[in-house]
């Protein structure tokens, strides 16, 4: 196994890159800082990122990707990457990364089928030489460092998008849902709040959620759902600021530099919180539920005078 630092000195200039990276959109959001480091430090590399076709929006005009592939076998083997970086982990990236037939194929030491990568990376604190809990984006970007990136600090996500034309008014985009009950603020607390932004702020509440997902106790005011995530970049590209509960587009937005506040349950802050943007945080230590529409509005007043 070769040691951090040789790998990537080695690629002769021109090579291609394979990064999978197969979906979650705040995954896929927070890799992008690892991309641009790994540009940055060989902008000679041809990168391809493998990507199920509902996130590759994430990646679309991001000048750090050369290369767009569906998740098959057949478009990895195409590539002919010199190295195969699996940034996902499960059995499904292992085989892909198999089907690449690369000569070097990286990933992280704890992944299952481990004899299957040559470069097997260490934790992120043992790279970073930290003893603290790491944000994710850290935790990307750590790979790229011990793949031969020199070490640094590791820059803002970044999404690429027009942002949507305004109306008369600023526009707040509000995500009210999240993927279970113990990260999700009450749905009348957001109400109050959006009738807040309105009347004290003269700022229209557009409320977004994914496929599937139901606005219906929001019907009062715009609601954007299931839309395509390009149109969702570009919506949030445009809006004054971003407030939700902890997921996705909260990434989304903090990557497209609107100024953002979350709300957190029972995930880990220090792991999830918003990456390098104007941002405040609420943490919920005894329950989401007891989060005050009083302490809400006063992190977004704090926000506003930051941003």
């Amino acid at each position: 196994m070769k040691s951090r630092g040789q790998v990537l000195d080695r690629l002769p200039a021109g090579s291609r890159l394979l990064v999978i990276r197969l979906r979650s959109l705040g995954d896929c959001v927070l890799t992008t800082p690892a991309l641009q480091l790994l540009k940055r430090s060989r902008p000679d590399l041809q990168v391809a990122v493998m990507v199920e076709k509902r996130w590759r929006a994430v990646f679309e005009g991001n000048p750090d990707v050369d290369q767009l592939l569906p998740p098959e076998p057949a478009a990895a083997l195409r590539w002919r990457p010199r190295l195969c970086l699996n940034l996902h982990g499960g059995p499904r990236s292992a085989w892909l990364t198999a089907a690449s037939l690369a000569r070097w194929r990286a990933g992280f030491a704890h992944f299952r089928y481990r004899r299957l990568y040559n470069l097997r990376i260490p934790t992120a604190q043992q790279i970073l030489r930290v003893t603290r809990k790491v944000h994710t984006a850290e935790h990307i970007a750590s790979a790229v460092f011990f793949l031969g990136v020199p070490a640094g600090e590791v820059p803002p996500a970044r999404l690429f998008a027009q942002p949507a034309p305004r109306g008369e008014r600023e526009y707040a985009v509000i995500h009210p849902l999240a993927s279970k009950p113990s990260k999700t603020w009450p749905a009348e607390r957001f109400l109050s709040l959006a009738r807040r932004l309105e009347d004290e702020w003269d700022m229209e509440p557009v409320f977004i959620a994914g496929p599937g997902e139901d606005l219906g106790a929001f019907s009062a005011y715009r609601c954007v759902v299931g839309a395509p995530l390009e149109e969702v970049k570009s919506l949030l590209a445009g809006a004054a600021l971003f407030v939700g509960n902890d997921s996705g587009p909260a990434h989304m937005a903090a990557a497209l530099g609107r100024p953002v506040l979350v709300i957190f349950g029972d995930s880990d802050v220090d792991v999830w919180r918003p990456w390098r943007t104007v941002s405040e945080v609420i943490v919920a230590r005894a329950g989401i539920e007891r989060v005050s529409e009083a302490e809400v509005f006063g992190a977004l007043l704090r926000l506003r005078m930051a941003a």
